[in-house]
This record gives C-alpha cells, sequence and structure tokens, in this order.
C-alpha cells in the first residue's frame, strides 16, 4: 500500500435490512408494503414508450413534482423529488447541515443519520430518548448546527406530538430542522401544516412505505421555495439527472390514485391493531405505533432468541444488537394471513418454551 491509502475516506456504513428470497417466507423485515401498488401504476407500466427510455429524464422532474404538490396542497416549487427518501435526506445533510456545529438527533433513532454526518464530516450529537422513548425537547434547546428527527421514529414507531415540533421549532430559528416522516401516513399526524409558520421546516416523505414503492425508489422534501432552490441547486452540482424516467410517471400515477391508498392504510392500521392485542396477550408490551411496524419485547424471552428461532422457520423479522433496544424486535405489518402465522409461531414457541423450563425446573 502506498501514501494514497491515508486519503481514503473509511466510514461504517449503515447495514440495510436482510432481503431474502425464499418460497413460502414471511417478509416482517424491512417494513415494506404488504399489498401492491396502486392499479393505475400497473396501468402507467404498461403504457410506458420504451423508445423514450433513450432519451434523458426531466432533469426537474416535472410531472411528479406537480402531482406531489396538488395531493400535499403546496406549490411546485415546494416539492423536491430524489431517488428515495435516502437520497434526498442526504442531500439535506450536503446542503444545510454546513456550519461546522454539531447537529443533533435522538440516540435512537433512523441509523442513517450517522451514516451520512461520518460520510459527509458533519459533526454531531445524539439527545437521549427517555425511558419510554419519547423525544425530550429541552434537549434540543442547545446550541446546534440543524436538527433531524423521524416522526413517527423509527425503529421504536413512538409518534412525536405536534406541540413538542413546534416547540423545538421555536427554539431552533437559525437552523434547519428536518422531520423525516416516512412512516406518517400510518395513522400519525403530518408537520407539513408547519410549513406556513416556519421557514427552517423541512417534511420529507417516501412512496417506499405507505405507496408499495420500495423498490422504485421515490422520496421528496417539502418546504419554503428557498430552501428548495438550495437543494436543486446541491442535486444539480451533484448530478443532474437523479430520476429515472419510469419512476417519475409511475410515482405520479401513484401519487393520483388516492382511494387506492386511502383503502390499502386502512388494512395495514386494522391488522396493526389486530396484532397489537395478540402480542399483549402473548407476553410482550411495546409503546403505542403509528407506523407500519410494532417495536416489542417480551417479558421473558430474549429478543435475539425469537429472532433466531423466527428466522429458522423463515420468518424474517428485525434485531437490533444495540443498547437500550436489543431486548426489542421490530416487527413489519403483512397481510392478515402472514400475521396470523407469525403469531401462531409465536404461540406455540412460547408455549413450548414455558413448558420446557417448568420441567428443567421440575
Amino acid at each position: 500500500m502506498g501514501t494514497w491509502e491515508s486519503n481514503i475516506r473509511r466510514v461504517t456504513p449503515y447495514t440495510p435490512g436482510e432481503q431474502p428470497n425464499k418460497p413460502g417466507m414471511i417478509k416482517l423485515n424491512t417494513n415494506e408494503n404488504p399489498y401492491p401498488p396502486a392499479p393505475g401504476v400497473e396501468r402507467a407500466l404498461r403504457e410506458t414508450d420504451v423508445n423514450r427510455l433513450r432519451l434523458y429524464p426531466d432533469p426537474t422532474a416535472s410531472e411528479l413534482v406537480k402531482a406531489i404538490a396538488q395531493n400535499k396542497g403546496l406549490s411546485g416549487d415546494q416539492v423536491f423529488v430524489g431517488v428515495g427518501s435516502d437520497d434526498v435526506l442526504a442531500m439535506c445533510f450536503l446542503t444545510f447541515f454546513n456550519s461546522g456545529k454539531p447537529i443533533l438527533f435522538p440516540d435512537i433513532t433512523y441509523s442513517f443519520y450517522d451514516v451520512w454526518a461520518d460520510v459527509f464530516r458533519i459533526p454531531f450529537e445524539t439527545p437521549a430518548l427517555d425511558a419510554d422513548f419519547n423525544l425530550v425537547p429541552g434537549d434540543y434547546y442547545r446550541e446546534n448546527g440543524g436538527i433531524i428527527f423521524p416522526n413517527p421514529n423509527a425503529p421504536t414507531g413512538v409518534e412525536c406530538p405536534q406541540d413538542v415540533i413546534e416547540d423545538i421549532l421555536r427554539h431552533n430559528p437559525e437552523v434547519i430542522v428536518i422531520v423525516d416522516e416516512a412512516y406518517v401516513d400510518f395513522g400519525a399526524v403530518s408537520a407539513l401544516p408547519l410549513l406556513e409558520k416556519y421557514e427552517n421546516l423541512i417534511v420529507v416523505q417516501t412512496f417506499s412505505k405507505s405507496r408499495s414503492l420500495a423498490g422504485l425508489r421515490i422520496g421528496y422534501a417539502m418546504a419554503n421555495p428557498e430552501l428548495i432552490r438550495c437543494l436543486n441547486d446541491v442535486k444539480y452540482s451533484f448530478n443532474s439527472y437523479t430520476m429515472d424516467q419510469t419512476a417519475l410517471e409511475l410515482g405520479a400515477a401513484s401519487i393520483r390514485d388516492t382511494s387506492y391508498f386511502n383503502e390499502t392504510i386502512r388494512k395495514i392500521a386494522a391488522t396493526r391493531e389486530r396484532t397489537k392485542k395478540r402480542l399483549r396477550e402473548l407476553g410482550f408490551s411495546f409503546r403505542d405505533s403509528k407506523s407500519n411496524f410494532i417495536f416489542a419485547t417480551h417479558e421473558n424471552c430474549p429478543a435475539k432468541e425469537l429472532f433466531d428461532a423466527l428466522r429458522e422457520r423463515d420468518i424474517y423479522v428485525r434485531y437490533f444488537p444495540k443498547p437500550r433496544i436489543d431486548q426489542y424486535l421490530r416487527i413489519t405489518i403483512g397481510t392478515d394471513e402472514e400475521m396470523d402465522v407469525f403469531l401462531s409461531f409465536l404461540e406455540n414457541y412460547l408455549n413450548n418454551r414455558c413448558h420446557c423450563s417448568q420441567r428443567i425446573d421440575i
């Protein structure tokens, strides 16, 4: 190795959820939507003009931006789109977190935040959530270079009340505050109405969860036009054609199909509430979730043991071997049929474990 080795940028990368591909598996580990995309998406895909793929896509993503703006009651200059919300958030880090002061995000949160901070050489601090996984607003009153947090939080699923978000905004008028709403559609309250009052607020959402398009990669930010202009300036300096032609067309078709969207959300929420009830009966505890997953711990059985047992049965959930959360499993809400299999396995496993323990004690 030469001296060039010292010039390599080295980071600890984000670890995505496992992506198995086995017949008959039940995949509840990456918070994907268990239902197909809107019928309009399939129609748009069938009608795609393949000949257009030889041309560059619209760098302004005007059709998709317009569709999002209409759906959200905004103007087009208040919307920025990217290749999934991860791309949008990375652009936000690159654009707005440059003061040299540490940015703030919770100690238990989306684990890509510290990766972006590291790769962009942004200092950061991680105020601790309280014992019930609530964000503590007073911890965000200190001097900082920007603030970001998910709502509902990931991986806990806990919703931050609107008054707490506004309190943080009031105490931080000189920095950008980003609310990452990847899961907001499943029952939480969006911070979007606060855009009218706070010019330093950015709200980020995605098509990956509630709109069943994780494989297509579409995310978007909503903010005042000046912040959107700054994001676009950085994007065009980085890669003018971030969104491909197919994603632009299918994304617009998806967000226009509001009736299908509402029906899918209703089904997932109903399955989530039924699953909560059964998990409590099986000895699990968890904070109330307003997302499409439940972050649960069992009173007697270690999380890693359950994770391994489920995996052997080709039922995949997410386990995080990290301080404070290493006794929790993050369980994505699947279809009713998938959740029935999952819950039945848990019941049998826990019953057998209990009986074996009793025999050993005797």
